[in-house]
Formats: C-alpha cells, sequence, structure tokens
C-alpha cells in the first residue's frame, strides 16, 4: 500500500480471520483451588455429560454427592445425562449431582466464569492456531497453575448480597410512603 500523503507512514487494513471456534469446559474445586478443563471442539448435551461423568467417576470417586454451579446452558441439565448414556448410568450420575444455577447475568456468580478469567487472562490472551496447540498450552498452564492452588472462601451470602446489592432490592418503606402519597392525592382529586 502507498502512504496517504508524502511523509505519512503506510497504512495497511488488517482482515481478522477467523479459524473457528471451540468450547472449554472448566471446572474449579473451590475446597482444593483446583482448576479442571477440557478443550471440545462443540458444547453439546454429550459433551458435557462426558465431562460431567468424568467428574463424578475419575475426579470425585469417592464423593457421595457432588455441588454443581453453573449457568443456564440448555445442556446444563441432567436431561443431557440420558441423550449420553443408558438410563442406569445416567440415573447413577445424576443421583450424585445437586445441580445449582446461576440467575441470569449473574455469571460472576459461578466460581468457574471467575477461573476461566484468569484462565484467559495468563493463558488465552493472543489468537491460538488450532485445538491440538490450544489443548497443549492448556494444559501445560492447568499443571502450573494447579501445582500451588489456592483455596476458595465463597463469602457471598443472603445476608451480604441485601448489602452488596442494595439497588436490586425494593425498598419496601419507600414504596409503601409511595403508594400513601398516592392514595392522598387521588383522595384529594375526589
Amino acid at each position: 500500500p502507498l502512504p496517504m500523503r508524502p511523509g505519512d507512514i503506510t497504512r495497511i487494513d488488517d482482515e481478522y480471520i477467523r479459524n473457528g471456534t471451540v468450547s472449554v469446559f472448566c471446572f474449579i474445586q473451590p475446597h482444593t483451588g483446583k482448576i479442571i478443563h477440557a478443550v471440545e471442539p462443540t458444547r453439546t448435551a454429550i459433551d458435557w455429560s462426558e465431562k460431567v461423568k468424568f467428574l463424578v467417576d475419575e475426579v470425585n470417586p469417592d464423593a457421595e454427592k457432588i455441588i454443581l454451579v453453573m449457568d443456564n446452558l440448555n445442556t446444563h441439565n441432567t436431561a443431557s445425562l440420558y441423550k449420553a448414556f443408558p438410563p442406569e448410568e445416567a440415573r447413577r450420575i445424576a443421583r450424585k449431582l445437586e445441580i445449582h444455577y446461576t440467575p441470569k447475568h449473574g455469571s460472576w456468580l459461578d466460581i468457574a466464569e471467575i477461573g476461566i478469567n484468569i484462565m484467559t487472562r495468563e493463558c488465552l490472551n493472543r489468537r491460538i492456531p488450532d485445538i491440538e496447540t490450544l489443548r497443549a498450552e492448556l494444559k501445560a498452564w492447568n499443571e502450573a497453575y494447579n501445582s500451588a492452588p489456592t483455596e476458595i472462601n465463597w463469602q457471598f451470602s443472603n445476608e451480604t448480597s441485601r448489602i452488596k446489592l442494595k439497588s436490586l432490592y425494593p425498598d419496601i418503606d419507600r414504596n409503601q410512603e409511595l403508594r400513601d402519597q398516592l392514595r392522598q392525592k387521588k383522595s384529594q382529586i375526589k
């Protein structure tokens, strides 16, 4: 390309070329601080079910109950297990799960989202050319991160939410005051 005017620097248009997308599954164990991840070319009900089975059978084989906190993606439910496995196997896995969903626009309540943010800043902050390279990069990062994990002390509760998110909760006294004023004005009009 030629410069726009003599003496100006050359400007080149850069065109973004998308090499495709992948799904990164991320699970965090708050009591250990360890991150478990998996990279798949898709994010189907079968993909999710296989990761959950891995959590139940490989990561936490002795656990009576595994609590999952996650977003409301359409594949994040026990019905997906029945799409992936025979009914007896799906039921066995589902019985070990206690599932809690974050509210809409509440992904910041999901510890795994925080883990994905850390992973993105430390490992995924550049273009990665293909899924094999991504898997290798994430594996190396994951091993380094998990070599010195920090237990997650989640302190958000109903009590603290009412303080921190005060603007989202209705002020019952103020609402009653406004209703009383409205009634008074209506009675004056009559």
